[in-house]
């Protein structure tokens, strides 16, 4: 008797944890690998928000439950930083709910909104767990077709009529993981104007808002006048502060939406650790020059790889934003040939692009988190290879 379920069963193997499990095979083996796959940032979170927690902690008050849909000092720096930002006004009480980092949100989000059966448009290529999210709830994915061409902006002509008329929801995410893309408020204004039409829910990861370059800043779906009639936004402070295993992010906007969600969530959690919830208060109350510095580095990085890569031959773009490059795979290689070409001859973790949809084939994303120095290791170790395109026999 197999005590799995059905529906764990029918998931596919999460790709990171196949490569982290012979990343540890090689160094088990001596191999000093450099793992560019997980974009988990490196830097370390701000030092006057380490300290906020740790003031917290020493509180008992603290170490007990939270409100289920956090604190209202988290939840009251939320909508601050929305206002002094986007100048877009939320009622902290109705349309901002803590959650325990956006990746759990958005897979809580398909169980509170979609019933078995319903139609999701997922971006291809995107993050994987958006479809891994709809499968679980019961959904169907639909591929929303992004293309190099066109900037990464949906192809709304592509997902197909039927498929648009029956969708109840549609996914997005800018600055783009894998991609890299980032994209101008209009954007935003043509999704809200499609969603309104085909009476869907607009659901907007932006976990990389803050991490940008060349003086672009990111727009907010919320923008869009009335877009809280059908939009949700989440946001994480994982990448922009160096949060990542601090857990802890939220959702804005439809304040239908977040109910049902933070229904569903008050069965399952009790919200995040108060003294988390109080120190990330603090750090979208904050300057920001944090941010900025951190984004100063990434950009180097960006910079130093984008160089490296154009002397191996392999063509990218240099983005405005995010902790990836998004680079094309040297002819003659899929992405999972030469994802692991790079993993079993010189030691280094890529993502290929087909896990990140089908349109993802032909790429592969690098995340830009190790170091300037590890960077220059990664190039020197490529240019061993021979990978110059047009190189494999």
């Amino acid at each position: 008797m197999s005590f799995a379920s059905v529906k764990v069963k029918n998931l596919p193997p999460y790709l990171f944890s196949s490569f982290q499990q012979k990343k540890k095979e090689l160094e088990a083996d001596g191999v000093d690998v450099i793992d560019l796959g997980i974009g988990a940032p490196d830097l370390p979170a701000p030092s006057f928000v380490v300290d906020r927690l740790a003031e917290e902690a020493k509180y008992a008050a603290n170490h007990r439950y939270s409100t289920y849909s956090g604190c209202a000092e988290f939840r009251e720096a939320v909508a601050h930083f929305y206002k002094s930002e986007y100048d877009v006004d939320l009622n902290p009480e109705t349309e901002v709910l803590a959650l325990i980092g956006s990746k759990e949100g958005i897979a809580n989000l398909m169980h509170a909104v979609i019933d078995p059966g319903d139609t999701v448009l997922v971006p291809d290529p995107g993050y994987p767990v958006y479809r891994t999210a709809v499968q679980l709830a019961g959904g169907v994915s639909s591929p929303l077709p992004l293309d190099h061409s066109n900037g990464y902006v949906p192809l709304y002509e592509q997902a197909g009529q039927d498929v648009m008329n029956r969708a109840k929801m549609m996914l997005l995410n800018y600055p783009g993981n894998p991609t890299a893309a980032t994209v101008k408020f209009d954007t935003f204004l043509e999704a809200i104007a499609k969603a309104a039409k085909h009476d869907m829910l607009l659901v907007h990861d932006a976990a990389y808002d803050m991490i940008t370059f060349n003086d672009y800043e990111a727009p907010s779906v919320l923008q869009v006048p009335n877009a809280k009639d059908r939009a949700v936004e989440f946001g994480s402070l994982s990448k922009s502060f160096n949060m990542t295993g601090w857990r802890i992010g939220y959702v804005v906007g439809n304040a239908e939406v977040i109910k049902a969600l933070a229904t569903l969530k008050s069965n399952m959690d009790t919200s995040q650790f108060l003294p988390i919830q109080k120190a990330a208060a603090a750090a979208l109350r904050s300057n920001f020059s944090a941010v900025e510095e951190h984004n100063r580095i990434y950009r180097a990085r960006m910079e130093k790889l984008h160089s490296g890569f154009r002397e191996l031959g392999i063509r990218a773009d240099k983005p405005n934003g995010t902790i990836f490059l998004w680079a094309q795979v040297p002819d003659g290689y899929s992405s999972m040939e030469f994802a692991d070409k790079l993993l079993n001859e010189a030691g280094v973790i890529v993502t290929p692009g087909h896990a990140f949809g089908s349109r993802g084939e032909g790429y592969f994303r690098v995340a830009l988190t190790v170091s300037e120095d590890r960077l220059d290791e990664v190039v020197a170790r490529m240019k061993k290879l021979d990978i110059k395109e047009g190189s494999r026999p």
